[in-house]
């Protein structure tokens, strides 16, 4: 790790925003190369601060802090991102399901997926199952994550997943959930790929179904 990308990595975890987006830019203007600034630092940053929520040091309110100061890093890095056109990131949609207005769970782990080097397509709130279909069919994710904050919006997930398979698209994505109420017990019993209770368990899920 070079000092510049030492620097960032710090002020990531610390969530100094304007630390990281001055950083990137000095580091960029330094000659360093974009891809090292993702993987030597913002990604590792990421998983310390995961590290920190799991070891009870970090809150969500601090992981949050975080993640923004990421993305603003990230902001900076896209547009001189070199990547092979021939490798696209892997592809996540997120959701919060119909009838759910709820988006701090969601938008955070969106962010910790982009931090982790994922590309990451927010649908946003109130989610039907038809438009999750839509989105399956024309972005082709490897997975797919919902989100529900009320028990009343629980069953939306389970119909999801049905309107997924009646599309003949559930083979081909894997679909986690997650929210305060939702339990791996119901995720199991839905047919779901697999749940997390937070946003750095979703992170670690969603590598570990990505496929290779």
């Amino acid at each position: 790790m070079s000092s510049h990308t030492e620097t960032i990595f710090n002020d990531v975890v610390s969530g100094n925003r304007n630390g990281v987006e001055a950083g990137v830019r000095e580091a960029l203007q330094q000659g360093v190369a974009p891809e090292a600034i993702l993987a030597e630092a913002l990604v590792p940053a990421m998983d310390e601060v995961g590290r920190r929520f799991e070891a009870c040091q970090y809150f969500v309110s601090e992981m949050l802090t975080s993640a923004r100061a990421m993305k603003a890093g990230l902001a900076v890095l896209k547009p001189v991102l070199v990547r092979d056109p021939a490798v696209r990131p892997q592809r996540v949609v997120l959701g919060t399901v119909r009838g759910d207005m709820h988006d701090i769970g969601k938008s955070l782990v969106g962010m910790m997926l982009e931090g982790a080097g994922l590309e990451v397509l927010d649908l946003g709130t109130d989610v039907g199952p038809a438009r999750f279909v839509e989105a399956v069919h024309e972005l082709r994710p490897a997975i797919v994550g919902l989100s529900a904050l009320l028990t009343t919006t629980m069953p939306q997930m389970k119909a999801t997943l049905q309107a997924l398979e009646e599309a003949n698209l559930r083979a081909g994505v894997r679909v986690i959930v997650g929210g305060a109420p939702v339990t791996d017990a119901f995720a199991q019993a839905i047919g779901a790929d697999g749940y997390a209770q937070d946003a750095s368990r979703a992170v670690a899920l969603v590598r570990r179904l990505m496929p290779s």
